[in-house]
């Protein structure tokens, strides 16, 4: 618990047993559940994110959207906070996080990483998050300094204003489309973090990635996605199920 809020981890992991233990090594104890949504892997995920104490929940169709999506209809906190299974994210930044989301009346805050992304091995990885971001502000008119960051903290209600259609690594975008484009409803803000190095093998497909999150900005502009149920069920349907 957090200042009377229950706190929930959600991760979508694909062959992360080198770097769910880094995760916990330092994770706050204010963290109340951690949901790992195995997606398919053939090494120890499942089994040492068990023994760290995970709720495991395994999602067959692959795609970190898909992952993601199975970890989110699991939480059950008042607070979702996500990260990637590699470590990379910083576990100790989370209360500094909640306390703004609590504090300052957000809804939902998205971590921008580019700050500590300046290493030559990085610079693709770079060039290509800006590119997306130059394009959700000429697309969608409203500026994010980190379309691709994994990091983000929210209240769980707000999923139920969310359409997330996404089963790909466009998920990433896609949230911080859905939020912060609804300005009227959800409280969002962009917050710098710190990024570590990966434990493991990255699962990026940097120019396969990249050009399928460019085009699925234009399809999510052009409306030509579809709709999607939201994660959560609204506060009335859910007393219509359960009477």
């Amino acid at each position: 618990m957090y200042k009377n809020h229950r706190i929930s981890l959600v991760m979508p992991c694909y062959n992360e047993e080198r770097g769910i233990p880094e995760v916990y090594r330092d994770l706050p104890a204010c963290v109340d559940e951690v949901i790992v949504a195995d997606n398919n892997s053939t090494d120890r995920t499942a089994q040492i994110a068990h023994e760290h104490g995970a709720i495991v929940v395994l999602e067959l169709k692959q795609g970190y959207g898909a992952a993601y999506k199975a970890g989110l209809r699991r939480a059950t906190g008042d607070i979702i906070v996500t990260m990637d299974g590699d470590g990379t994210y910083p576990r100790n930044f989370i209360p500094i996080l909640l306390d703004v989301l609590i504090d300052e009346g957000f809804d939902f805050i998205t971590c921008d990483r580019t700050g500590h992304k300046d290493k030559p091995s990085n610079w693709l990885r770079v060039f290509g998050n800006d590119v997306l971001n130059f394009f959700i502000w000429l697309l969608f008119w409203f500026r994010v300094r980190d379309s691709q960051s994994g990091m983000w903290v929210f209240r769980r209600k707000i999923l139920q204003h969310l359409h997330l259609t996404s089963d790909t690594m466009a998920f990433s975008e896609e949230i911080k489309l859905e939020a912060m484009s609804q300005k009227k409803t959800i409280r969002s803000i962009e917050l710098p973090v710190y990024y570590k190095e990966r434990h493991g093998v990255s699962k990026l497909r940097i120019w396969h990635d990249g050009f399928y999150n460019l085009f699925f900005l234009f399809r999510k502009r052009f409306g030509l996605l579809g709709a999607a149920p939201p994660l959560v069920e609204p506060p009335n349907l859910q007393k219509e199920s359960n009477a």
